[in-house]
């Protein structure tokens, strides 16, 4: 603090003066240059950057090195990929025709009249995200000397799992179906169990006589006596014809809810199925409509997004 005061009558100011403190080594033009080339994919060469430790042992410069000159010199920051559904030219030409389709048929008013559904898989070992998962030790401790049990985050190769089906809207939400264990969801039974004894009868008991059911393009979904069965069974629904395919940005519980429940399942490890079964019913029981309202106020925007974008990827735009 002194220093500082000393410094501010001297010269007025606490700021560096240029060339002072102690001299670059490794930032020079050279190594800035290499990093530069190294960081960024070649141009018609995608995925050909490396990763800041990989140019590090390329160039033999300190990794904190590499960082410094990647944040302070070149200005780059680092951004996360996001897992995504592979879309081809086919895919995208039908995503862009079909949501502008939706747009027209569908205005911001008889979007509340939709109930969308979904189904997914939980697992009772919960998902895995090393990212950020690191154990602390001593210095000087190597690595082989750390127990076992405190360095690997072990999974058992078939976990037990659940899958679950519902049905969201602005009016209310359909509880949790549960998908009985070790079934094979084929068109027959998503018709006769999942929509005629639990989906359609709970969204009757919403929504009366007056909605729209929506439902993605799985093979069950786009069978041909489930769309017959939809056709006398719903006053009105969006069939395969008109539902974008590859399209889980597109639906509100897939880009939204599913994840909600995700992270509020795994908080804690879980013990076995019937444990598994609670914290999903919990965890539903626990989403407010107020979350489910926002999701579905997004679709629209979502759809714009995707025609804008030519019916490629969108969210990193949003």
């Amino acid at each position: 603090m002194n220093k500082l005061l000393r410094k501010l009558r001297n010269t007025g100011s606490t700021r560096r003066r240029q060339g002072s403190g102690r001299p670059r080594s490794a930032r020079n033009d050279d190594n800035v240059d290499s990093v530069n080339e190294l960081i960024l994919s070649q141009e018609g060469a995608p995925k050909s950057h490396r990763t800041t430790r990989q140019i590090s042992r390329e160039t033999g410069n300190h990794h904190s090195s590499v960082y410094r000159i990647v944040r302070q010199n070149l200005k780059l920051k680092c951004l996360k990929k996001r897992r995504a559904q592979e879309l081809t030219v086919a895919n995208c030409a039908l995503r862009r025709t079909r949501a502008r389709k939706l747009l027209r048929r569908f205005s911001a008013s008889a979007v509340d009249f939709i109930f969308f559904t979904d189904e997914k898989i939980f697992t009772v070992a919960p998902p895995v995200n090393l990212q950020n998962d690191h154990v602390y030790v001593p210095t000087m401790t190597k690595k082989r000397e750390v127990a076992a049990d405190r360095l690997l985050r072990t999974r058992p190769t078939f976990s037990k799992l659940i899958m679950v089906s519902v049905a969201v809207s602005k009016f209310r939400c359909s509880g949790l179906v549960f998908v009985q264990p070790g079934t094979k969801v084929n068109g027959a039974y998503y018709r006769d169990e999942l929509l005629s004894k639990q989906l359609l009868p709970a969204i009757r008991h919403i929504a009366g006589d007056t909605y729209v059911f929506q439902q993605d393009s799985a093979p069950s979904h786009r069978a041909r006596d489930t769309i017959a069965f939809l056709a006398n069974e719903t006053p009105q629904f969006i069939g395969p014809d008109l539902w974008p395919p590859n399209s889980p940005d597109l639906n509100p519980v897939d880009y939204k809810l599913w994840g909600v429940m995700q992270e509020r399942v795994y908080q804690k490890p879980i013990q076995d199925i019937d444990d598994l079964k609670r914290r999903l019913i919990a965890a539903w029981s626990g989403i407010h409509q107020q979350v489910i309202d926002q999701a579905i106020d997004q679709w629209r925007e979502r759809l714009r997004a995707c025609v804008k974008a030519g019916g490629r990827h969108f969210e990193h735009l949003l």
